[in-house]
């Protein structure tokens, strides 16, 4: 297989830490092209080497901070909702605001944003058919600590330079709820949603989804976990309370200072990089935290809010996860796993089992690096809880109960050393007429063909998905014809990947197949790539749900 210069790059720079890569300016990551006169460039602009010394976390001790456990919501009250007559609805307030806060004891502390003033942000605990309604505020600063790069679409300078949108990823609620990108508001405004929960239990997680700025606003810290309960889930008797914990992972750089360090292009005018992958993994906001437990079943909720990296997990001394759910809830059957792979907003759930392990410790990895430490006690509480051989029943959907199959491009635009300038789907820019537009309680085949040299993270807005195949596909045949002509059979869904689904790994030079039942409100949404640099430069697109 041949690599690109892309992957070869992303290869070494992996090999060599990424802190490193950056320093040297060893990756080339370009900048958008928006016009004629920029697609025109012959040389696109370098990465710049960091202006400030960054910190190499191998120099870290490790294991010497708790790992934090978010707080929860609380409601601060109760409003009423015109879908609810008579029935008074809980009411939250999440302000986004300014904060430090140290992500590693020997580290100054950091400046970051955050909903509720932490990062991550408090965690919404609701129930199935139990609707809230949450005020996003925006009490931010008027000015970005992180770089902007204005010739993206929707970021243009007579924007203000702080906007906010939040969008609980995985829920379905209506269209003016959803956090549509270009629905943003500025500082000292608010936005009131409504979420109806009217579905499974699941880990979902809410961050923000400002058109053009997304890989800035996560990146400084607006994102938090979103957990829905419901009856169903709770007579299982899995793990639960205290034993039943969120672990949010992303990835930063880190200045000396303290301070965040987002990459940047060589060009000050147009900053975008295609990437943005750190050396620092946080799990709950800290480096190398450890958590004490006791000796028991414990359900961890994994999210994976990276910008751009994916996450191959496992435990030390062999230690087996049992996933039990995915980013859609509950699969049918426990699955026994070595190693839990997660591409950018996938969930998974897990079960560890640290029975028999007292006073041993069990560290979780990212590949062969330790990123967090479970400290067995040597004693604690009588455990009452289980994992079930059969979860749930999930009934797949057919593939003949659908009235479509759209055949849909994930592409790129390069420059003429073959580095990307922007990323598209179905060759259109975002602010083309929408071509996606499917009825209100129909099945549709999404056929994703991947064009590119990377995998990308395929996200729909408002309804779940199952993964029907992969399959290879001839490139030269599609770019001389755009015929699809397939090359070997298809791959059927990992058993991780049978369950409900929003978000799908589309591999490069394989034909994606998702199907989905559009149920849900008429209204405008969006689907879109999940690394969040792609998101913001064109790898997104609206659709319109149609009615009935």
């Amino acid at each position: 297989m041949t690599l690109s210069r892309r992957q070869f790059l992303r290869g070494f720079a992996d090999m060599i830490g990424a802190a490193a890569a950056v320093e040297l300016g060893l990756l080339a990551w370009p900048s958008p092209a928006i016009g004629d006169e920029k697609m025109a460039r012959m040389a696109m602009p370098q990465l710049a080497a960091p202006k400030v010394p960054l910190v190499n976390p191998v120099t870290l001790a490790r294991f010497v901070d708790p790992l934090p456990l978010p707080a929860l919501a609380k409601p601060v009250g109760q409003r009423s909702h015109p879908a609810y007559p008579g029935k008074p609805l809980p009411f939250y307030r999440m302000e986004m605001r300014a904060f430090k806060t140290q992500l590693h004891r020997d580290l100054p502390a950091t400046p970051m944003w955050g909903y509720g003033g932490s990062f991550p942000g408090p965690t919404l605990m609701a129930r199935r058919n139990e609707p809230v309604l949450i005020e996003w505020a925006n009490a931010l600063p008027d000015k970005h600590f992180l770089p902007i790069d204005h010739s993206i679409h929707g970021a243009e300078r007579d924007k203000p330079e702080v906007r906010t949108v939040a969008h609980v990823h995985g829920a379905r609620t209506t269209a003016d709820s959803d956090g549509y990108p270009e629905a943003w508001f500025a500082p000292g405004r608010s936005l009131v949603s409504h979420y109806p929960n009217a579905q499974d239990a699941a880990t979902l997680w809410y961050h923000d989804h400002a058109m053009g700025i997304t890989r800035l606003n996560i990146y400084a810290g607006l994102l938090g976990a979103y957990l829905i309960e419901d009856d169903a889930e709770h007579v299982l008797n899995l793990p639960a309370g205290d034993c039943d914990l969120p672990l949010i992972l992303c990835d930063r750089l880190i200045a000396r200072s303290g301070e965040l360090y987002y990459p940047v292009s060589d060009d000050p005018d147009a900053p975008w990089v295609s990437e943005c992958n750190g050396n620092a993994i946080l799990c709950n906001g800290k480096l190398f935290p450890f958590l004490e437990v006791e000796p028991r079943r414990y359900r961890i909720r994994l999210i994976n809010a990276a910008n751009t990296r994916f996450y191959e997990l496992s435990l030390s001394g062999g230690v087996p996860f049992q996933q039990i759910a995915s980013d859609q809830g509950l699969l049918a059957a426990p699955l026994s796993r070595a190693h839990v792979t997660l591409y950018p907003a996938e969930r998974a759930e897990v079960v560890i089992d640290f029975s028999g392990m007292d006073g041993k410790q069990v560290q979780l990895r990212q590949q062969a690096e330790a990123i967090m430490e479970f400290r067995v006690r040597d004693r604690g509480r009588k455990d009452t809880s289980a994992v079930p051989s059969t979860l749930r029943s999930i009934e797949r959907l057919a593939a003949a109960s659908a009235v479509r199959d759209r055949v849909l491009t994930l592409g790129e635009q390069d420059d003429a050393g073959g580095s990307p300038m922007m990323m598209m789907l179905g060759g259109k820019h975002w602010s083309a007429p929408v071509t996606e537009d499917p009825r209100q309680n129909t099945t549709e085949i999404w056929s994703m063909v991947n064009l590119t040299g990377d995998a990308h993270p395929m996200h729909l807005h408002l309804v779940r998905f199952q993964v029907l195949e992969r399959r290879p596909f001839d490139l030269f045949a599609w770019n001389e014809s755009k015929t699809l002509k397939y090359t070997g059979p298809a791959i059927p869904p990992d058993p991780e990947e049978m369950g409900w689904k929003d978000t799908v790994r589309a591999d490069p030079g394989m034909v994606t197949r998702i199907i989905a039942r559009f149920e849900g409100e008429p209204g405008r949404y969006v689907w879109h790539c999940h690394l969040l640099e792609h998101e913001d430069n064109e790898m997104m697109r609206p659709f319109q749900l149609l009615p009935a």
